[in-house]
């Protein structure tokens, strides 16, 4: 089965975008029209595809630059679902009190209700619909029950007209969400090799093993990679400083996207831009440091020669 055609995109490069900047984060400052329309004209031109997370004003001014500046991206929209669970195995807390759960509940219908409205404001831009983003993963401090997410799938597939997804690591889609499976229109996986251990010339080989574990379990269902990367930096929280430079992000991005082309997977590297808003309050926190552009928008190794104008610009 020709996994593009089972999803009836054209091939395409794609990438996850977030705008946060310095200063800047999700339910605080928000970056600009003006900001987001920069960023967007720096992807346009190498990127078809683009990831958003959730229906916040961040993604709202992403569509209406977009659709304003004629720019021929397609988009992913997500609805980012929080806690409806606690979780106490999450290691950076899991927990809520119940009155919070409920707040959280009643904010995931709002934000469902809110990615139909835009899906079907926006026909033409948006080409897919996520119902949440790492939710049911042991480790997550955002936990929501599969039956929950399987509401959360039936509700947009009945309010637009886009295919629906869910986007999890690759672990439980081999058995937790085997109910899920038969509801949405094609898988999302995400794989990591880095924040497992593997080291660069393992790399490639596990994102292989993470994906067929996936796509041969459900041969009959499109499966796409919604995100996989490699940082560049690291306190060594979780990732061997060692691990990460970039260096090592060149070559597993030019291996990803290679191995992606040749067979045919939509594949949405993470990410555009380093966020210096998540994780930990250390600059070297990896978290921070996943973008193939740094936070003031220069290009990294991996895009250097793609956009030596921009660096040329800098001088």
């Amino acid at each position: 089965m020709n996994l593009r055609t089972g999803l009836n995109v054209e091939p395409g490069k794609a990438i996850c975008y977030s705008g946060f900047r310095e200063g800047q984060e999700p339910g605080g400052i928000v970056p600009s029209y003006d900001e987001i329309k920069e960023d967007l004209l720096i992807l346009h031109n190498h990127w078809k595809y683009l990831r958003l997370y959730d229906c916040d004003e961040h993604s709202e001014i992403v569509l209406d630059v977009i659709q304003n500046e004629k720019l021929n991206f397609k988009v992913m929209l997500g609805a980012y679902i929080g806690a409806e669970m606690n979780n106490f195995g999450c290691p950076w807390g899991g927990s809520y009190s119940e009155e919070q759960l409920i707040i959280n509940k009643d904010r995931n219908l709002k934000q469902i209700q809110k990615l139909i409205r835009l899906a079907n404001q926006y026909p033409d831009i948006i080409f897919s619909l996520s119902a949440g983003n790492e939710a049911t993963v042991d480790w997550t401090d955002h936990f929501v029950p599969v039956k929950s997410v399987i509401n959360y799938v039936k509700m947009l597939k009945k309010g637009a007209k886009q295919p629906v997804t869910f986007c999890e690591n690759y672990v439980p889609w081999l058995d937790k969400l085997k109910g899920l499976v038969e509801e949405v229109d094609f898988i999302s996986i995400h794989t990591y090799p880095v924040w497992e251990y593997k080291n660069i010339h393992e790399a490639l080989e596990y994102t292989k093993d993470n994906y067929f574990a996936v796509a041969n379990k459900y041969p009959n269902k499109p499966v796409v990679i919604t995100e996989a990367g490699w940082a560049t930096n690291s306190n060594g929280r979780g990732i061997c400083p060692s691990n990460v430079s970039e260096e090592l992000q060149n070559t597993y991005y030019n291996d990803l996207v290679n191995w992606s082309e040749e067979a045919e997977i939509l594949t949405f590297v993470f990410e555009a831009f380093d966020e210096p808003w998540k994780g930990s309050n250390e600059p070297l926190e990896p978290e921070k440091h996943w973008g193939l552009f740094t936070v003031d928008r220069k290009p990294k190794l991996v895009m250097r020669e793609l956009y030596s104008d921009l660096l040329s610009t800098e001088q």
